[in-house]
């Protein structure tokens, strides 16, 4: 990038233009975000945008002047992170990496999809997002044997002790607590409704 593209997006602003959610891109190392020109390419070029009302250009924009309805747009979750807006993008900017920083504060805000939650607990009980060990599953079971497989296939779902290996992990980094924080402010949602 250029001399004046970089003093321009690590000048000093003054703290309060700077919205929460822009802190925490600053935080993470995307302080890039600001050299966004909002010139659309970003959104023009995405795929999952020409089947759903996903606007990336408009979702950064948000994002930058302090929207924070932006994190709980379903249209967040429409992202297939398939790089297309960043390799597109004229400034070179991590598109993809500030949807998934944006999804992250998202979360950390509590707004998270119903079915993705459902899914963080099946992942910490069982390893997998979908796990063949589940009761319901017999029928790929079956065809693992009749193919001469084992039954389980040689992870998780076979080993208790990797198991736990993978839900002490999950612990250490915090995921488990945000997961049983996330589910309580759900069980709370649910009963005032």
């Amino acid at each position: 990038m250029t001399t004046n593209v970089n003093e321009y997006i690590y000048r000093e602003i003054q703290p309060e233009f700077n919205s929460e959610i822009t802190q925490k891109f600053i935080a993470a190392g995307l302080e890039i975000i600001r050299a966004c020109i909002s010139c659309g390419t970003c959104s023009g070029s995405c795929p999952s945008g020409r089947r759903t009302a996903l606007r990336t250009r408009s979702l950064i924009r948000r994002a930058l002047i302090g929207d924070k309805s932006v994190l709980s747009d379903i249209n967040l979750w429409f992202c297939s992170t398939c790089y297309t807006c960043q390799e597109r993008c004229p400034r070179n900017l991590p598109v993809t990496d500030l949807i998934l920083k944006l999804r992250n504060i998202a979360v950390e805000e509590g707004e998270i999809l119903e079915t993705h939650l459902n899914l963080c607990k099946v992942f910490y009980d069982t390893g997998h997002g979908v796990p063949v060990n589940a009761p319901e599953h017999q029928a790929w079971r079956e065809l693992r044997k009749s193919l001469d497989l084992d039954e389980l296939p040689p992870t998780v779902h076979s080993s208790q002790k990797d198991l736990k290996e993978c839900q002490t992990l999950m612990k250490l980094n915090g995921f488990k607590q945000l997961l049983d924080k996330l589910s309580a402010q759900k069980e709370v949602e649910i009963m005032l409704a």
